[in-house]
């Protein structure tokens, strides 16, 4: 099997995200960690994944300080992962993309998972990109600024 290109050094920053988080099992694991998934039998568990995929998605995520391995909160030898402060930042890119899912990925009525409000039980308002005066921001009113050809990273 070839090996796929790596993205770290690409000047596009979605590009380089996605060379970190971009395949199915990574944002699996990272959405298991958000519903407090911790060890590696939970999470082989839940997904279904063979366990050398399962320990090499876990090691490029803690790699990537995404994860944290850290003693079992219930003193067993076992250890835990957790999200650090990197990995808490990916919860608006799933939320983003589980709203992009219901929107358009389900038929009306089709039953699934909801993300709610812990306090209240409502679910979560639709994500919107705003700027810093509070209007919604269309993809018309942004543009990229590309690097000029041939200037690296």
């Amino acid at each position: 099997m070839a090996k796929r290109k790596t993205l770290k050094q690409d000047a596009c920053p979605v590009a380089r995200g996605l060379d970190v988080v971009g395949d199915l099992w990574s944002l699996l694991i990272v959405r298991d960690a958000f519903d407090g998934v911790r060890r590696f039998s939970a999470f082989q568990k839940n997904l279904g994944v063979a366990r050398n995929i399962l320990s090499d998605r876990l090691h490029k995520l803690v790699g990537h300080g995404i994860l944290a391995v850290s003693p079992a909160s219930d003193g067993t030898a076992y250890g835990e992962y957790v999200l650090t402060a990197k990995g808490q930042a990916l919860f608006p890119l799933l939320v983003s993309l589980r709203q992009w899912s219901e929107q358009f990925l389900y038929r009306a009525g089709e039953p699934h998972s909801t993300l709610v409000r812990q306090d209240t039980g409502q679910p979560v308002p639709k994500l919107r990109l705003v700027d810093d005066t509070g209007r919604a921001l269309a993809p018309a009113d942004t543009v990229v600024r590309k690097l000029p050809s041939g200037e690296a990273a």
